[in-house]
């Protein structure tokens, strides 16, 4: 290699080189004692070495600077990508567990992930793959995951391009199914990023009425093209399956239904429930030969019973309108 790849110096004036950038900040830790910022601190860094100890970055062989309650740490180029969305990630999880074991104050970490151009000068790093990977750890939709949910010890936030190029690709360790898309607003950014909760199978994102909760990002998630396309293989195109996405929105309000047979639920043309194309017709005459109601697949009639459907009657068959479905 070079020695501009190696320390990033062309002609004796920093150059940036593309390196992996990870921004790490513990939680609350404005609300501990000094003994207890002590603590978790060191906790932090030694969490950190193991982490990179297991994909085989050792000390001295990268950039890392302390920030207080955080780490800021930029890999050399040759370092790969997938094991840091993999392996780093999940060795840094089971760290952070082990420390917690009995501890009434755990040690919980917001972690954001990038990778770009990154200069590095005798003050320390640049670059805007740097202020992405700040912005990420520091967004509202990460502080609101973990002020809300203080049973994670650790999330994870990387940019649309890190997950589009290396995460979606998959890998041992890595879980692009479980990562779900929200929208980054802070200062200049405006950015799609990825949330991930490890052993979780989606990252407690969503409101109560099925979209993000709103707030300091404004409008709910819309993942960049290339995001979409890159998760298009763990997704259907009318909704979640296997728990991937956000449900279908329904409109505002709670609904209470007290039932005694199967429901249908059809709203804002989204239909939720088992369907059986059941189209229900005006009550016939009594002693009239056909019963209440018409459809696929075994659809109760006006009395209760079974009614099938003429297979001459093509009408019958038809899908409901919105309207029609009960």
């Amino acid at each position: 290699m070079s020695t501009a790849g190696r320390n990033g110096q062309a002609g004796g004036e920093p150059a940036g080189i593309h390196r992996f950038v990870v921004f790490g900040d513990i939680c609350g830790s404005g609300s501990l004692d000094l003994a207890e910022k002590k603590l978790q601190r060191t906790a932090m860094y030694e969490a950190f070495d193991e982490a990179f100890g297991s994909v085989g970055v050792e000390p001295g062989t990268f950039h890392q600077e302390d920030r207080g309650d955080g780490i800021l740490a930029a890999l050399r180029p040759d370092v790969p990508p997938t094991l840091m969305v993999g392996r780093w990630i999940d060795t840094l999880y089971e760290s952070l567990r082990d420390h917690n074991q009995g501890r009434g104050v755990p040690l919980r970490l917001r972690i954001g992930m990038n990778a770009g151009l990154v200069v590095q000068d005798r003050h320390g790093l640049v670059g805007r793959a740097v202020d992405l990977a700040a912005r990420l750890c520091d967004s509202a939709p990460a502080k609101r995951i973990m002020n809300e949910v203080p049973g994670i010890d650790l999330l994870v936030v990387v940019s649309d391009w890190l997950y589009v190029s290396v995460v979606s690709e998959g890998g041992r360790y890595v879980e692009p199914g479980h990562y779900r898309a929200a929208r980054v607003r802070a200062k200049e950014t405006d950015e799609t990023a990825w949330f991930h909760v490890p052993r979780l199978p989606a990252p407690p994102l969503l409101g109560a009425d099925g979209d993000l909760a709103r707030g300091d990002e404004g409008a709910p998630p819309t993942p960049s093209a290339e995001g979409e396309r890159a998760a298009e293989g763990s997704r259907t195109g009318v909704g979640p399956s296997r728990g991937d996405g956000p449900t279908p929105r329904t409109g505002g309000g709670n609904r209470t239904y007290h039932v005694g047979g199967d429901l249908l639920d059809v709203h804002g043309n989204t239909i939720h429930g088992g369907f059986t194309g059941i189209r229900k017709d005006a009550r016939p005459e009594p002693g009239a030969g056909r019963g209440g109601a018409r459809g696929t697949g075994g659809a109760q009639g006006a009395g209760g019973g079974a009614a099938a459907a003429p297979a001459a009657d093509p009408a019958a068959e038809a899908a409901p309108t919105a309207g029609e479905a009960r």
